[in-house]
């Protein structure tokens, strides 16, 4: 009885374990099973994202590449109406470059068209064919477009370059007229002026006793003096300058002897009659200046010119008989 009794224990033991086993085996199972379910969900989420970026590439291109089709000969000539747009951008490399795949395309499409009953094993590689010159051109419409992209970021950076330069050398332009401007400001400022209602030329004649007296007689005038007074100027700086005495005849002809030259002046170089230094400190100075005749002059109207740091200063007239 007892023998009985230990059997039935051991039985009892062994289901026992039979079914801790088989529950562990089915755990485990599920628990394989949960992962692979789960890895399931990732690869078919990745698919539909991969199929939705897929949709959102051929929308952006289709512009270029047109929508898909069964129809082989159909896609053919889509790409190459798109391979014809495409060489109205593309580069002269590009260029040749693509018309290389329109003579492929024009091969297939031959190929195509010279097999009415084709096998599918035909058609299947008309397929792959056709899939891998739609990826070679989706390549050159993403080169052709970032080229044109940074062509066009480049004109717009060579523009904005530009208009800066126009700006500053229209900037430099009236800083270099505003200079100048004050320039001939102070140029002005500094000319020395011969008081109008000072001034007196006239023609001097010689007497029995030596000395000289005005005349109006051409033929009697052996000398020409013109009088007159520099005014203040507090601007222009002081010192030693040269005074210029030009006397212009009934004829045009500037009156020179011996003592006479040449002055450069603003308008030019100016024939001169006769010269004097002064000690000019920014006070009115009154000047004498002289002409020796040395032939008879003619009759009419004479010009006296006076000149000084290059500026013409004074203009005087008188006429001899």
């Amino acid at each position: 009885m007892s023998e009985e009794i230990v059997n039935n224990k051991k039985s009892n033991g062994a289901y026992i374990a039979i079914i801790l086993i088989l529950l562990i085996g089915i755990g485990v199972l599920f628990f394989a099973w949960n992962n692979v379910r789960g890895e399931l969900v990732k690869a078919n989420n990745t698919v539909k994202k991969l199929d939705n970026d897929k949709k959102e590439l051929n929308a952006v291109l289709a512009k270029y590449l047109g929508s898909d089709s069964d129809d082989l000969r159909a896609n053919f000539k889509q790409m190459l109406a798109n391979y014809d747009e495409l060489m109205k951008m593309g580069t002269p490399e590009q260029n040749a470059e693509i018309a290389k795949q329109k003579a492929r395309i024009e091969e297939l499409m031959s190929e195509l068209d010279s097999n009415k009953k084709m096998s599918y094993y035909t058609i299947s590689k008309l397929k792959r064919e056709n899939d891998e010159l739609r990826d070679i051109m989706r390549g050159y419409v993403y080169e052709i477009d970032s080229l044109n992209t940074l062509n066009l970021s480049l004109r717009n950076d060579l523009d904005k370059k530009t208009v800066a330069l126009d700006e500053t050398t229209t900037a430099l332009e009236v800083t270099s007229q505003e200079r100048d401007a004050l320039t001939e400001k102070v140029k002005a400022g500094q000319k020395l002026t011969v008081i109008k209602s000072s001034f007196a030329s006239r023609g001097m004649k010689q007497t029995i006793t030596n000395n000289f007296k005005e005349t109006n007689r051409a033929k009697n005038v052996v000398r020409i003096e013109s009088e007159f007074t520099i005014g203040k100027n507090a601007i222009t700086e002081p010192g030693e300058k040269t005074v210029y005495m030009q006397i212009i005849g009934p004829d045009n002809k500037t009156l020179q002897n011996t003592l006479s030259g040449v002055v450069e002046t603003e308008g030019g170089n100016v024939p001169y009659s006769h010269k004097r230094s002064i000690d000019y400190q920014n006070a009115s100075v009154d000047m004498l200046m002289t002409y020796s005749v040395r032939s008879e002059l003619s009759k009419g109207t004479y010009k006296v010119n006076i000149y000084c740091q290059g500026q013409l200063i004074g203009v005087d007239s008188f006429t001899l008989k």
